[in-house]
């Protein structure tokens, strides 16, 4: 995993060395930041651009206002700082990661009205989030023991820092257990999402996905449901419990990081028809085909608004 060299960080592109905050930093006591993931890919008619970045920009600022942080710079900012930081590098293909948070002030959990905000971007080149086997062979998963908050005691709409710590559990336990990811349930025993990804089933020509009642409202996810809309197939955004899951005839998850990641098997059961019993499956493997020639600008119909070229 090669490192930028340099950040963006309060509106300068710095060495990374240089980009240093302070112990009395409000958001690595409490929490108290938002950060999005963003992709950007090598085209095939050359040169780098960035996927989605207006609406992962649009999500970011989203995340701030659900705790109440005014960022001061504008999105319009905030993408040609992406851009430029992308540049500074070299990468035409990386990983992006805009973080804001509550920096050195007042340490009470109350910061105050009008408590410093750091803003930085940093990147670095970043494979395929669950390997190169858990994409080409499917993702062996484990449903964690740990659930997703309710509703009303984390904000599930934002990717707010502090409440990755669940996930960070939860991927720790599946790890530790053997496996490459972990699934969790909600409070009444529902399937929300991965400790990264959101999660869709296919099932006798029905395809399922949880809905936007206790889970992030994926970029990646919005681009799934837009390809099939696009080829007339209506998905069903329904709620769901882990025997479904297991039965289902086609496991996969989606995310910035993992993009469309193919699941082999969840709690040692092998999932999918004796056909292809622990392999992709053939909507799976379509998706997959689709989103790489899409990011990298082959597919001008989905690509033309979704790709900010690196300039």
């Amino acid at each position: 995993m090669a490192r930028g060299s340099k950040v963006w960080f309060n509106g300068k592109i710095l060495p990374a060395e240089e980009a240093k905050i302070s112990l009395f930093t409000h958001g690595l006591h409490y929490g108290v930041g938002a950060f999005e993931g963003i992709r950007a890919y090598k085209q095939q008619k050359g040169g780098g651009a960035v996927f989605r970045l207006t609406e992962h920009m649009q999500r970011f600022f989203e995340s701030c206002k659900i705790l109440d942080l005014k960022i001061p710079y504008t999105l319009d900012q905030l993408i040609g700082a992406t851009l430029s930081t992308c540049k500074a590098n070299g990468f035409e293909e990386c990983y992006i990661r805009p973080i804001v948070y509550i920096a050195d002030g007042p340490l009470g959990v109350n910061p105050g009205p009008n408590p410093p905000i750091d803003v930085a971007i940093l990147n670095w080149e970043w494979g395929n989030y669950l390997g190169d086997k858990g994409v080409n062979e499917g993702a062996r998963l484990k449903i964690s023991s740990f659930i997703r908050p309710h509703v009303n005691s984390t904000m599930t709409k934002g990717k707010i820092t502090g409440q990755y710590a669940n996930s960070v559990m939860a991927k720790r336990e599946a790890i530790s257990a053997g496996f490459d990811e972990a699934l969790l349930l909600d409070a009444e025993g529902y399937l929300t999402e991965g400790s990264g990804e959101n999660i869709f089933i296919v099932r006798d020509g029905v395809i399922k996905t949880t809905p936007l009642n206790s889970i992030l409202n994926g970029i990646t996810r919005q681009t799934v449901l837009e390809y099939f809309r696009h080829k007339g197939i209506q998905v069903q955004e329904v709620r769901f419990t882990r025997d479904e899951l297991w039965c289902a005839d086609e496991v996969f998850l989606t995310g910035t990081a993992a993009e469309i990641t193919p699941v082999k098997e969840i709690d040692y059961r092998l999932i999918g028809k004796p056909s292809h019993l622990g392999k992709p499956g053939p909507v799976t493997a379509e998706l997959q085909k689709f989103y790489q020639a899409m990011v990298r600008g082959d597919l001008p119909e989905y690509g033309r608004n979704w790709l900010t070229a690196i300039a």
